[in-house]
């Protein structure tokens, strides 16, 4: 006898078929349901994004399917979990439903290159034998062919499992072969398993990865693709490492600010509509001043690499391609000026702490977190390097700091009788206040190209 959950989905499935997923028979709805079901799980976390203009990040929680691949607790999941400059923490898996829910940490491995998909392993102290699936190898699937999908519904449905069927839309054969489906996917249903009409599960639904998100290879965003099994059956048998932060020290860095170059600009110039970036400013003594880049020119190729930017996310692209090029290597750089063509040599070098890699300081006296002020917060609100002192990352709401009128992106160079040069003299200067225990202390801030004084009226214990 088939159990509520399992009624429940033929139950949605029913309603689905009639729509147009004939081929499928409730016995083998059902099959599929009681082997897949088990093995999908609630995954939870949190991603830091970090504004480079002001230093200040905000944090966002977040949730997806997980999809067990192994008895011992490794996860696949949709490889948006980790993108550019966005890297999730405090990872969280939740196996089984009701009675049976059990919460377990993990940690993030290392993502694979070739399929927007990441692995999460699931950390106990007890060995772990939890249901998973196991996917038929190199299946292929054909056009019109219909499809079952599994996921998750809302949290307004109690995350319960569901299904939904849909065809084989399109297929690809460049660069790879790749199936589209004719339906749009709740974003429950994203990293599902997919079962074709014989019950055999044959692959995943995931999106590519944006330019502006990061993705260069095989990308073809804003289409749902089936990812076949022989995309990433590889790591589920010889799962990835654990992912390890980047080290900013290893990127390469030409020392520019870039721009599109539009259709707009590039009929504006009399430039042929390829795309490029624009150098719109150039750090003093970087690899592209010292090489001979000028603001304006227009770079089309970088070390080979064409560069086809008209819009500003697909100027990340590019970053990423120089970030990547690894520090000390010599590259040719061409690019357009005045209309004209020219090949530059640069030697990138390491690229300098940003305010992604900032040092901060949580205050708890005056209700501040604060950031040091790193060379890419410099260019951007073109402070020269005899500005000394710290930005505001985060005002706690209701703290002393907001009743004084205090915001992010403010440079704090003096707090009470203190200069404050660094982080270091920041810390210094909270502790010796909250030692002394003043009625009121003056803050001397920086806003904009306008200096002024807050006054701080701390709310100190007895």
């Amino acid at each position: 006898m088939l159990s509520s959950a399992v009624s429940v989905g033929l139950a949605l499935a029913g309603a689905t078929l009639a729509l147009g997923g004939e081929g499928f028979t409730q016995e083998t709805i059902a099959e599929a349901y009681e082997e897949v079901a088990p093995a999908i799980c609630l995954v939870t976390y949190t991603s830091e994004i970090t504004n480079p203009t002001s230093g200040e990040a905000t944090k966002r929680n977040n949730s997806s399917l997980g999809l067990i691949v192994s008895p011992a607790g490794l996860v696949m999941t949709p490889g948006h979990m980790q993108k550019e400059n966005a890297d999730p923490f405090n990872i969280n898996v939740t196996v089984g439903q009701g009675d049976d829910e059990r919460r377990y940490a993990a940690k993030l491995l290392k993502k694979p290159d070739d399929v927007n998909i990441c692995f999460l392993d699931i950390e106990s102290e007890e060995r772990l034998d939890l249901p998973c699936v196991r996917f038929q190898g190199a299946a292929e699937l054909a056009l019109g062919q219909p499809l079952l999908l599994f996921g998750i519904l809302s949290e307004t449905l109690d995350f319960a499992r569901g299904i939904f069927t849909c065809r084989v839309g399109t297929i690809l054969e460049k660069p790879r072969r790749t199936y589209t489906v004719d339906s749009s996917i709740r974003y429950g249903f994203v990293g599902g398993p997919v079962v074709n009409t014989r019950g055999a599960l044959v692959g995943v639904i995931g999106f590519d990865l944006t330019s502006a998100e990061g993705g260069d290879l095989y990308v073809r965003s804003g289409h749902p693709l089936v990812y076949q099994s022989d995309l990433f059956q590889q790591y589920i048998d010889h799962p990835p490492s654990e992912s390890v932060a980047r080290n900013a020290e290893d990127d390469g860095w030409l020392g520019v600010f870039t721009q599109p170059l539009t259709e707009d600009f590039a009929e504006y110039w009399g430039l042929p509509d390829e795309g490029g970036v624009i150098v719109s400013s150039l750090v003093p003594g970087t690899p592209a001043e010292i090489a001979g880049i000028q603001r304006g020119d227009v770079i089309i190729n970088f070390d080979g690499t064409p560069i086809r930017a008209k819009q500003d996310r697909e100027v990340l692209g590019f970053t990423k391609l120089v970030r990547e090029t690894g520090v000390g290597k010599t590259v040719t750089v061409k690019l357009l000026r005045d209309g004209q063509p020219m090949a530059i040599e640069a030697t990138l070098l390491s690229r300098p702490k940003s305010a992604r890699d900032a040092g901060e300081f949580v205050d708890e006296v005056f209700g501040l977190t604060v950031r040091e002020i790193t060379r890419d917060v410099r260019i951007m609100l073109n402070l020269s390097e005899d500005v000394k002192g710290v930005i505001v990352r985060r005002v706690r709401s209701g703290s002393v700091a907001a009743l004084a009128g205090m915001r992010p992106g403010i440079i704090i160079l003096n707090l009470g009788n203190y200069p404050v040069a660094s982080l270091d003299e920041f810390q210094d200067a909270v502790k010796s206040i909250a030692k002394a225990k003043p009625d009121e202390v003056t803050a001397f801030c920086r806003a904009g190209t306008a200096t002024g004084f807050f006054r701080l009226q701390p709310r100190w214990s007895p």
